[in-house]
């Protein structure tokens, strides 16, 4: 088959939807305009195309988010229209089963997908869940939910009333593969192991075989991560690619929250708790536009340990928290969205004492949802799949990686990053795994949480781009809490590029300096900077701001990267050779970055790790601005300095890997 976007080209693309499909869909959900080219362009393949290939692949690649399911459903209805009963869906994830057996089968679900009546040609039908397509119901439109693991073991060791091949021979069969990219492990020539590589390559025969089974059988494959800057995918879809629609579109149309990336040097309970009070002031801006709708927050641990110490922490600490210490915390975030939440307070008389106890009420136990073991029951992965609905009282979630993929919620609106430590993944630009992965989380959340205003704006696109001062404008935003650390927000910004929920950095917001005798684009070829004579003067005359010690954070708004608060504090401006050898030499040997042979490979003239030290054309002379207390920044003690020296080792390293700095680099 051919590209099919130069099929299209070459046709009278309707777009679109069959009446009788539109019909059988949900009323409640509308089909958005780029989910109805997706539908048009798959009822154009299946009326003009698909009698040309025999079986039928093809791939939708839809952002998180965007609707991939409802476009799923309205493929199943099309294909119900023309003569198909058995369908057959698989991922790769027990708990995306349970959420989209809910979506298709559950009536009273918020998420159900299709009409109270179903009827094809005038005819009533029903969606129904079968264990294998012997007998039943032939005008049914039956499913079997499974995971690919589950399908071929079943498959290969049958068992009472399982599927086995018998149920595919001379019967069509639609085969429906969700987050499909699991499917590509093998395409990609990944890292697996034997054993890996012995499985995957016997689910792929067992999904072949399937597929391979009817002339007109076929595999629907639905995923936002394809990865179709791989050579190998890409090749592979080449032909078998019918939509794509990026995260960076469906941002740029308005269906995304905005990302905002807030970084604090609080304690972790401390910025669960400014979570916390944004969440809660969210909802009363919900509530003063009689909108019932509940805000939820994510607190992410790195480990499953660490996740229920903390639950057990947070708990303990909100219970006992007093309206002194709250309001102490309340008065160290200097920042501009906490200074409006105060300015509310007021205008709405509502005092620290009640709002202290109305928080302390809705963040209780009883509405904290622990999502972390593999063994958790089936209510629970239902119960955090419908945070939406007004049954479901959960304000604030604890997991780990749990809910990394799959997960479909829109009334998410901070996420806590509630550790500190970095993956030491990132080498030479490249972006780590774990810093991909927490990308991809923010994706999940920044689903936007639909609401109307009157009857001329849209239910499901941002309204307030152009009047950020408008209360609701923070109902449109996703924040994401971490702690200070410039190199990790540089990584995740980057990251944040790659997936499409931020917009390139221009040029002047990020300035590049090129050492004498090397041209820019030679830079850029050799993704490398290298420095005949040390740390370029404009490096060297910048002044390097670390904040310590006030809980406060900075606010940084991902698709411009520009700093909405600058906090006042007190500050003094220190050079690194005031610190002392021992300082310098205990930080640079925190990073392996920092060993000699590495320093080589960017200062090919540098002697030794002393003269990097003490050399005024490399550490001795960059200057620190410390803020915070007057006590802290005048006289710093050996913990602040390392920790000063080290934040900006990290930025340097930053730099020299991508050259880019932050924009906490003020030029002096």
């Amino acid at each position: 088959m051919k590209d099919f976007n130069s099929i299209i080209s070459q046709s009278d693309l309707e777009v679109r939807v069959h009446p009788d499909v539109l019909r059988n869909l949900n009323p409640k959900f509308e089909l958005r305009p780029y989910q109805e080219e997706a539908l048009a362009r798959f009822g154009f393949y299946v009326s003009e195309v698909s009698s040309k290939n025999h079986p039928t692949q093809l791939l939708f690649h839809m952002a998180t988010g965007s609707g991939k399911t409802l476009v799923m459903a309205a493929c199943i209805l099309e294909l119900y229209r023309k003569g198909y009963r058995r369908f057959l869906f698989f991922v790769n994830s027990t708990a995306i089963i349970e959420k989209t057996r809910d979506n298709f089968l559950n009536p009273s679900s918020s998420k159900y997908l299709f009409h109270s009546e179903i009827r094809c040609d005038g005819k009533r039908f029903e969606v129904l869940e079968v264990e294998n397509f012997e007998g039943g119901n032939e005008e049914g439109l039956q499913i079997v939910f499974t995971t690919v693991q589950g399908l071929h073991t079943n498959l290969n060791s049958p068992k009472e009333n399982s599927l086995t091949f018998e149920d595919f021979d001379g019967e069509r069969v639609v085969l429906i593969s969700d987050e499909a990219h699991h499917l590509n492990a093998d395409t990609k020539k990944g890292n697996l192991s034997k054993k890996e590589s012995a499985d995957f390559l016997s689910w792929e025969t067992t999904v072949n075989q399937i597929f391979n089974s009817h002339p007109e059988n076929y595999l629907l494959e639905f995923t936002a991560t394809a990865d179709l800057e791989n050579p190998f995918v890409r090749e592979k879809y080449a032909d078998k690619l019918i939509f794509d629609y990026s995260l960076k579109a469906f941002r740029e149309d308005k269906y995304s929250k905005e990302i905002q990336l807030l970084q604090s040097d609080s304690e972790p309970f401390e910025r669960a708790l400014q979570a916390v009070i944004l969440s809660q002031y969210r909802k009363k801006i919900f509530q003063d536009f009689k909108l019932n709708i509940k805000p939820v927050l994510l607190l992410k641990s790195r480990t499953i340990h660490e996740s229920l110490s903390f639950y057990d922490e947070f708990l303990r600490r909100m219970m006992n928290l007093s309206e002194s210490d709250f309001f102490q915390i309340l008065e160290r975030v200097q920042s501009s969205v906490f200074r409006k939440i105060l300015d509310y307070f007021t205008e709405k008389n509502i005092s620290l004492e009640n709002f202290l106890l109305e928080i302390k009420e809705d963040f209780n136990e009883e509405k904290c949802l622990v999502i972390n073991s593999k063994t958790d029951s089936e209510e629970k992965q239902l119960l955090v799949n419908n945070l939406e609905e007004k049954s479901n009282e959960y304000r604030v979630v604890f997991a780990v990686d749990k809910l990394n993929e799959g997960w479909d919620v829109l009334n998410l609106f901070d996420i806590v990053r509630l550790y500190t430590t970095v993956e030491n993944e990132h080498r030479a630009g490249k972006i780590g795994r774990t810093t991909m992965s927490e990308a991809q989380l923010i994706g999940r959340g920044a689903r936007y949480c639909p609401f109307g205003i009157d009857e001329n704006s849209s239910v499901y696109q941002r309204k307030f781009d152009e009047n950020p001062d408008h209360p609701l404008r923070i109902c449109e935003e996703l924040y994401y809490h971490a702690a200070h650390n410039p190199a990790y927000i540089s990584e995740l910004t980057q990251a944040l590029v790659k997936i499409g929920l931020k917009s390139e950095v221009s040029k002047s917001s990020n300035p590049k300096f090129i050492s004498k005798g090397k041209s820019e684009s030679s830079i850029k070829r050799s993704q490398k900077l290298v420095f005949e004579e040390g740390l370029p003067i404009e490096i060297r005359n910048f002044i390097y701001k670390v904040e310590f010690s006030t809980g406060q954070f900075s606010v940084l708004q991902a698709f411009e990267n520009s700093l909405l608060d600058k906090v006042e504090k007190d500050s003094k401006v220190h050079v690194l050779g005031a610190f002392g050898e021992a300082v310098l030499r205990k930080a640079l040997h925190r990073s392996s970055f920092y060993r000699f042979d590495q320093l080589r490979g960017h200062f090919p003239a540098l002697k030794s790790i002393a003269e990097f030290i003490h050399s005024d054309k490399y550490l001795k002379n960059i200057q620190i601005e410390l803020m915070g207390d007057a006590e802290t920044v005048v006289f710093p003690s050996k913990e602040i300095q390392l920790k000063a020296t080290l934040l900006f080792l990290d930025e340097l390293r930053g730099w020299l890997e991508t050259g880019k700095f932050m924009q906490s680099l003020q030029k002096s």
